[in-house]
């Protein structure tokens, strides 16, 4: 028998026939190859072409990491429902890993159900981890920001009426901040630039989204971007009305084939994979676990056909610098939209500083309220 081509489990089947190898040492083994279960829930559906989609997109790369199985639920209510669906996927499917994507699912349910499962490690998505909470729950998100930056000095460079246009949820501050990102970005370009925000009133609203990006179109607007938890219906609205567009979450090129620019994306596999290589390795998971554009934890969609040379140049010089540091999105002096100053000449706010978590300003060039 060829020694050289048996594999580690053949050789210790061998050694345990001839009572080589101890009962517990067999054990380990098959244990050590059985696949971790990891257990993914969504508060919509998977295809919106938004933020559950840019889970999905992590999930199926997830689907493709070897030892690794995924079980997935879509359009999970942020009720007590959340709670049976995870509790299913521990009790039923064998998750060790639960990953709870939407932002209502924290408090009580993720929460609750660590407490219950004390083995089993929680991921949430948003979420903020504090002291006295469960140990065995880990909050993660990205730093979109310089995405949308990025997507600003795109749409900066494609403009021709100078007026941008964004179509927004509500005035969060994690939201508000984009838009400024996406703003200040553009104005990197030309300061004369100005970008109009049109606030839906939530999340998901198809027939206000429509109507706001067509009031963008009938304003002026050339390019218009979007905040909302599924850009598909304002990017298809753009292209309808030959309007460019600037996409968020996931990709939204394919239903604007002619028009489409950017977008600013979330990538997800890379939280995900700390979380699970924690739980392979038997750690708890980090309770605040966040990157940016430098962590790879965001990205700009793929540049569209009708993005110029060098509209391109100047992304990818911006890209450059914002992960070298040598640019950076807030710094002084910095006026908000009612001439206030909000951040004075010398300082500097990077991603990842706490003092930006809370704004609720509108920077200077943007048409709007909050």
């Amino acid at each position: 028998m060829d020694m050289k081509n048996m594999n580690r489990r053949s050789v210790l089947k061998l050694l345990a026939a001839a009572g080589a190898v101890p009962a517990m040492m067999m054990r380990e083994s098959a244990h050590a190859a059985e696949p971790l279960t990891v257990g993914i829930l969504y508060s919509g559906s998977k295809q919106d072409y938004g933020f559950n989609q840019s889970h999905a997109n992590a999930a199926a790369a997830l689907k493709k990491v070897p030892g690794i199985k995924v079980v997935e639920e879509e359009r999970v209510p942020e009720t007590i429902a959340a709670q049976r669906s995870m509790e299913g996927m521990i009790r039923q499917d064998g998750a060790k890993l639960i990953i709870a994507t939407s932002f209502g699912y924290f408090k009580p349910h993720v929460l609750e159900m660590a407490a219950k499962y004390p083995n089993v490690t929680f991921a949430h998505t948003g979420g903020i981890w504090q002291p006295g909470m469960p140990e065995n729950v880990g909050t993660f998100y990205g730093y979109i920001f310089a995405a949308q930056y990025i997507a600003g000095v795109v749409a900066g460079n494609m403009t021709k009426t100078k007026k941008l246009g964004i179509v927004a949820a509500k005035p969060t501050p994690n939201l508000v901040r984009s838009i400024n990102a996406f703003t200040i970005g553009a104005r990197s370009v030309d300061p004369t630039i100005q970008v109009h925000v049109i606030f839906t009133g939530d999340w998901v609203l198809p027939v206000r989204e429509a109507e706001s990006a067509n009031t963008l179109a009938d304003q002026g607007v050339d390019v218009i971007g979007c905040n909302v938890d599924s850009p598909k219906v304002v990017v298809e609205t753009a292209e309808k009305r030959g309007v460019m567009s600037i996409g968020y979450h996931s990709s939204q090129a394919d239903v604007a084939p002619k028009l489409f620019l950017t977008g600013a994306e979330w990538n997800w596999i890379v939280p995900y994979m700390s979380f699970v290589e924690g739980v392979q390795k038997g750690i708890k998971p980090i309770h605040y676990l966040r990157g940016g554009l430098a962590e790879n934890f965001v990205k700009n969609t793929p540049f569209g056909k009708a993005v110029t040379p060098k509209a391109l140049a100047a992304a990818e010089k911006a890209r450059t610098e914002l992960i070298a540091g040598t640019r950076v999105i807030y710094s002084g002096p910095l006026k908000d939209n009612k001439g206030n100053v909000v951040i004075p000449a010398g300082t500097v706010l990077k991603d990842n500083d706490r003092a930006l978590d809370p704004i609720n300003y509108l920077v200077e060039g943007v048409i709007g309220q909050i």
